[in-house]
């Protein structure tokens, strides 16, 4: 009889969540993270960095939308979008399914989760890394948003991990102050702040940092279900008003007109105005 190998998850030291594995397709130690790839019996092809689920093919359609259609309907007219991180090239899919986005530039830091996620992950990118509007970077994105130029970009997009190692200098107030100077006069920026049900303090502490540089300051929500503990919660800071607040008939206008209605599994402009009601215990995290 074969022996049963699980991959744990190493997030929280008291709860968690294992896979069990059918085989391990890859494992390297890159100068920023370890990384491992392998296939679930239930989830399909799991990335781990640093013995943390990043993406699962079964569920990734859910993050990856939420966190790219959101902002860019949201603008309405985002022309020049900026990626940081998203090494496997699924928010850079989405972003480039929007037919106004002139120039998508992606900066990830370490060109190992790339080369990974198109040697055993290709599907969550598509052609996505052939698209002529797209720039793809490997260097630090950190650097690359104190570089760009005023106004350079209209949507901001950070794909990074939790702010602990590589991730970290992500959620800083140089950062952030940098990122809305970069911004269009419409611009707006979202990441990821976790899980607040077991995250709250990273949820509370990035949105009080944004509130700094940013006049409107709010979350979403997205249920990805390899991201365990309850709603997963995605920053929205943004220099215009009522960006959060748009009417489900006008979102579905933009949807028609930017080419991505009817192509999504998760999003759709019901999902979108809903997503910005927050419960009460993550409304409580976010500035007053």
């Amino acid at each position: 009889m074969a022996t049963e190998i699980w991959a744990v998850e190493t997030l929280y030291p008291g709860w968690g969540q294992r896979f069990m594995v059918r085989r391990e397709l890859a494992r390297v130690k890159s100068p920023y993270q370890d990384i491992a790839i392998f296939e679930a019996d239930t989830h399909g092809r799991v990335m781990l960095l640093d013995g943390v689920v990043q993406i699962t093919e079964a569920d990734e359609f859910v993050y990856q939308e939420m966190i790219a259609h959101v902002p860019l309907i949201a603008h309405g007219a985002a022309a020049r979008v900026l990626i940081i991180g998203a090494g496997d090239g699924g928010v850079l899919r989405r972003v480039l399914q929007h037919r106004n986005v002139e120039r998508a530039v992606m900066v990830e830091i370490d060109g190992e989760v790339i080369r990974l996620a198109q040697e055993f992950m290709p599907g969550i990118a598509g052609e996505a890394w052939r698209d002529p509007r797209a720039e793809v970077i490997i260097g630090d994105g950190i650097d690359y948003v104190r570089r760009a130029p005023d106004g350079a970009f209209d949507v901001i997009i950070v794909d990074s991990t939790d702010p602990i190692g590589v991730g970290e200098v992500l959620f800083t107030d140089a950062f952030y102050e940098n990122a809305a100077r970069v911004l269009s006069g419409r611009g707006l920026i979202v990441n990821q702040c976790g899980v607040p049900f077991m995250q709250a303090e990273e949820l509370r502490t990035t949105s009080a940092r944004r509130a700094r540089f940013f006049p409107h300051v709010t979350a979403y929500l997205a249920a990805v279900p390899t991201y365990v503990g309850g709603f997963m919660t995605l920053g929205f800071a943004a220099k215009a008003p009522g960006l959060d607040r748009l009417a489900v008939e006008e979102i579905r206008t933009r949807a028609e007109r930017a080419g991505i209605l009817g192509t999504t599994r998760y999003w759709t402009p019901e999902v979108h105005a809903a997503s910005f009601q927050l419960p009460p215990y993550i409304a409580e995290c976010l500035p007053r």
